[in-house]
């Protein structure tokens, strides 16, 4: 029998060679020689691994060749493969620490200077740089997650990956939109984080994707788009980006908060931002992302204001709306004591 099998002979196995097998099953057995399967073509080279394989034999000199229980079979071919898999992936893990050691000392170099920039392209590279910088992060972690909810398996990669920081006693705290909190999987990815120590809080407006990490590190989008990460060292810009985060933070509610207050608080910041858009001009599609939700559900947001103002286009919405604003900066400017008499 063959020392070891891959991918090629797996699907002649599942195809051509599964078909003779069964064929010599119901027959009782195959007659195996070059009229019956010549040389060189497809069926010859299935009940070759048949043979091979151990799932035919041949009784004396007969050229019947009869099916084998596969179970009897199975162990001598499946667990050289299980074996040399476990095999690759301790051989892995022994790569991925060598890289870890050296990522640490070329992060915590004093030296990296101006040349600490790091472009990385394509979400696969840069789903495995965030691994690996994560898994290095000692002792704190700040993200922030614009665009509304991400996607189920986005976050169950996330939630392992950020525990297992938060179990070694990393700092983290997670910025959303408002829009997120409709999210079933966010609503998850929030309630494991948070049983561990991380703190999730939510924002009204959009920002850029961000994350620090031990204030040492910041990764930001690529000016092409999420396709393209940059990851820079340099201190006094990733000072900055931190700041940004934490007056961010300062604003923004918490995820875990249910008080009914805090929810009015919410619906409010979305409406007051839905306006905000409307009566600055910009497009659906560019107001919808601004607050983090579809354009389906910007439309529906643009229809509740309609009812709310009692009007029908959005003409008349953003007229309305507009001489609003404008009577309430007028009892702004006039001050407090404007309408108070005179002495």
């Amino acid at each position: 029998m063959g020392s070891s099998y891959g991918p090629v002979e797996r699907r002649v196995l599942e195809s051509a060679a599964a078909d003779l097998y069964t064929r010599a099953v119901e027959s009782g057995a195959l007659t195996v020689n070059r009229s019956t399967f010549p040389l060189g073509t497809p069926e010859r080279e299935a009940v070759d691994l048949l043979i091979d394989l151990g799932l035919l034999t041949q009784r004396g000199n007969s050229k019947q060749f009869h099916a084998v229980d596969p179970s009897a079979v199975q162990s001598r071919v499946v667990v050289p493969i299980g074996q040399k898999g476990a095999d690759l992936l301790a051989e892995s893990a022994r790569w991925a620490e060598v890289f870890s050691t050296l990522g640490q000392a070329y992060r915590r170099s004093p030296r990296l200077g101006d040349a600490s920039d790091t472009e990385i392209r394509g979400y696969a590279n840069i789903n495995r740089f965030l691994q690996a910088t994560v898994a290095d992060c000692r002792s704190e972690l700040l993200t922030a997650q614009p665009s509304g909810a991400r996607s189920a398996a986005t976050l169950a990669v996330a939630v392992e990956r950020d525990i297992k920081a938060l179990d070694r006693g990393v700092a983290m705290r997670t910025l959303y939109q408002h829009s997120a909190r409709r999210s079933t999987a966010t609503r998850d990815y929030v309630q494991a984080v948070t049983a561990h120590g991380g703190e999730v809080r939510t924002l009204d407006e959009f920002f850029n994707r961000l994350i620090v990490v031990d204030r040492q590190l910041a990764i930001i989008p690529g000016a092409e788009g999420n396709h393209v990460a940059v990851a820079t060292h340099q201190p006094a810009l990733v000072a900055y980006l931190a700041d940004v985060f934490e007056r961010s933070w300062e604003r923004a509610r918490p995820y875990v908060d249910r008080d009914s207050t805090m929810v009015r608080d919410i619906a409010e910041d979305v409406r007051a931002m839905t306006i905000r858009m409307l009566v600055e001009g910009h497009s659906d599609p560019a107001s919808a992302k601004r607050i983090g939700v579809s354009t389906r559900t910007y439309a529906g947001y643009i229809a509740s204001l309609k009812e709310e103002y009692g009007v029908q286009t959005r003409f008349q919405l953003g007229h309305a709306m507009g001489g609003e604003r404008r009577r309430g900066e007028d009892l702004d400017a006039a001050g407090p004591y404007d309408d108070a008499p005179e002495a």
